[in-house]
């Protein structure tokens, strides 16, 4: 029975709150709370998921702690590490060989070398991120779009349809950012569906970069993204210390910095 005393916008902003006060939630007492199906409430825990907010448990769902703290939107992160941005991405746009077809995540550093590429005709950009289809609409590179669902915190697309359309592509570069790096876990993301895309990306990239600023050294967040193994290339904007260097030497890493 779907007949809702409360319409399901209001319903997922009154779990949202009881999510940030109680840490979690189990779906048979909202389904009571709110006289709708625990299909209905597992759906409103997926949307919640999707914008990072909850992992869904058995039976339920628990607040995205390492989320909460860490999600910062696309602007305030666009403001970050300015400088040192600038500088990661002038020596990733030195790199781009002719008729490069790229991939690339929603990544605030990403978007950064991009605009170093902007008059370059010859590449062609495959991207979750709705800000490069906004913001780079009069660039010179052909664009891509993944499609998929839009998280409007961080101005990407992530969901099936997005994965499924990257595995379209063979991909010469694929660029990408992240939350941490740990020398005995590996590469770290704070959102589980934008790690997905990622992933994709690097399944389908001849060569992978690994954008990240000194401040992602020795740092963890929320979920596993890839392992180290898998990285080509790190780009950073100081000399990693000769701890890092040794780990990158051993796992074939070429590494670059400003």
């Amino acid at each position: 029975m779907e007949e809702q005393s409360v319409a399901q916008k209001d319903r997922l902003e009154q779990i949202r709150q009881i999510v940030r006060l109680e840490k979690k939630v189990v779906v048979a007492n909202l389904s009571n709370q709110f006289g709708v199906t625990p299909e209905t409430i597992r759906r409103d825990l997926e949307k919640l998921e999707e914008e990072g907010l909850v992992v869904r448990t058995y039976g339920g769902a628990v607040l995205n702690q390492t989320e909460s703290s860490e999600k910062i939107d696309f602007v305030k992160r666009s403001e970050t590490n300015v400088e040192e941005k600038r500088a990661i991405a002038g020596i990733v746009s030195e790199m781009v060989p002719p008729n490069a077809s790229i991939g690339c995540d929603a990544s605030s550093t990403v978007m950064e070398t991009l605009k170093y590429l902007s008059e370059r005709e010859d590449i062609l950009v495959l991207t979750n991120s709705v800000k490069v289809i906004r913001e780079m609409e009069r660039s010179r590179f052909g664009i891509l779009s993944t499609g998929g669902r839009v998280n409007r915190q961080s101005y990407s697309m992530q969901g099936g349809v997005a994965r499924s359309t990257i595995q379209e592509y063979h991909l010469d570069m694929v660029l990408i950012s992240c939350k941490g790096m740990s020398m005995e876990g590996g590469i770290f993301d704070s959102h589980e569906l934008e790690a997905d895309v990622k992933k994709s990306l690097i399944e389908r990239g001849h060569k992978v970069y690994l954008l990240a600023d000194h401040s992602k050294f020795g740092r963890v967040a929320f979920m596993k993204l890839t392992d180290l193994e898998q990285i080509d290339v790190v780009v950073t904007d100081r000399k990693p210390s000769d701890e890092w260097m040794r780990l990158f030497s051993r796992n074939h890493v070429e590494v670059y910095y400003s």
